[in-house]
């Protein structure tokens, strides 16, 4: 379909598995966090945070209860219904923990009870199923219960080596798919077209799943989450382009804007700035700055130039298992970074009814500063 420049044993070696020590480890880390931010343990349902602690992941979204359990002093339990406890065995992270099934008409709620302190406080994975947590409430009605998010926000935040190969790994596809995606024809074509191109190259450079390809042309550039939709692109028009998924488990997100044919003054006079509070918002990245910090930095380059009612989201948001995830670069967050966080950096500028324009890439913390995880270049492409 494409051709590419990039070596293909590169887009598709493929990193060494996780271990059951490694699940081992992450189940451990969080025992421990649970009980340093004061909590009794931690309640994890099918989701990112269940595929992060053992690598298992349900065959179906269903309806039946199952729940990790993780308590500091105690051995992980996997609560799973039977006809599910197959499947769940086979997950590289069940030798570090023990399965306890449950069968159709019997109460979930009363098999999970013991393993819970009957008085404690537990933080409970952000997408667990309200019924489930309102079972537990009923069944033990003294202890209570804060999101992840919430009680635990750096649970997944800071990555290992292994997770780093795989978030650079990604990132290089997704490189990869903005190199490859410059040579393909604008003009005269629908968003929802170059959005397939985005999404098909994506999958060419070792994508498993593709979580979104913006493609904000014109004015439906000024609408930072913008869908791809029927819109037909037009010489002298600005294309956002907003692109990610997940490659070896781990996710991409980059963003570039360019332009059919050649811009104006004004439009490249806005790419500047946004590039310019790009490289200002990376460069505040360095172990000890607050997250607010990164929001600070590219902030006040585009106040500075005149633009800051136009920059109308964070600057940034983690990744890892999922593109987006804590910690965010936003005023407040005073989370001070450390080494192994990753991030985006992605200030924008968006002007009503006529275009917009954003620069991302993903970074990480290094022990003395930060190291992108997309190089391609920041400068306006000029496409066909």
């Amino acid at each position: 379909m494409f051709s590419s420049e990039y070596p293909e044993d590169r887009m598709t070696v493929t990193p060494a598995p996780f271990t059951a020590d490694d699940y081992k480890a992450r189940m451990e880390r969080a025992a421990r966090s649970a009980a340093d931010a004061g909590l009794a343990g931690v309640l994890v349902a099918p989701g990112p945070d269940m595929v992060w602690l053992t690598g298992y992941s349900p065959t179906a979204d269903t309806e039946r209860l199952t729940m990790l359990v993780l308590a500091p002093g105690r051995d992980p339990v996997l609560v799973v219904p039977t006809l599910e406890a197959p499947d769940a065995a086979k997950a590289v992270g069940a030798d570090a923990l023990t399965l306890r099934d449950w069968t159709d008409g019997k109460d979930p709620y009363a098999v999970t009870a013991p393993l819970l302190d009957a008085s404690g406080r537990f933080g409970v994975s952000d997408n667990a199923w309200a019924m489930h947590l309102i079972g537990l409430q009923k069944t033990l009605p003294d202890t209570s219960y804060a999101s992840l998010t919430e009680a635990l926000p750096m649970l997944r935040a800071v990555k290992d080596a292994a997770e780093l190969e795989r978030l650079t790994a990604a990132g290089e596809a997704a490189d990869a798919t903005y190199e490859e995606i410059k040579k393909v024809a604008f003009a005269g074509r629908r968003e929802t077209d170059v959005a397939g191109d985005l999404a098909g190259l994506l999958r060419q450079f070792g994508h498993s799943q593709v979580d979104f390809t913006v493609v904000g042309s014109g004015p439906n550039g000024a609408n930072p989450h913008h869908e791809a939709g029927e819109r037909v692109i037009e010489n002298g028009d600005m294309v956002v382009l907003d692109f990610g998924g997940l490659k070896h488990g781990y996710g991409s997100d980059t963003s570039r804007t360019v332009h059919v044919g050649e811009p104006t003054a004004e439009e490249r006079r806005v790419h500047d700035v946004v590039r310019e509070a790009q490289a200002a918002g990376c460069a505040a990245v360095r172990p000890g700055a607050a997250c607010q910090d990164v929001d600070r930095a590219a902030r006040a380059v585009i106040t500075e130039f005149g633009y800051g009612q136009y920059f109308i989201h964070r600057t940034g948001h983690g990744i890892g298992v999922t593109t987006h995830e804590p910690p965010y670069m936003i005023e407040g967050e005073e989370q001070p970074l450390v080494p192994g966080m990753c991030f985006s950096v992605e200030p924008g500028i968006y002007l009503p009814g006529r275009f917009g324009v954003r620069i991302e890439d993903i970074v990480t913390v290094t022990e003395d500063g930060v190291r992108r995880l997309n190089s391609t270049s920041r400068d306006m492409a000029i496409v066909s």
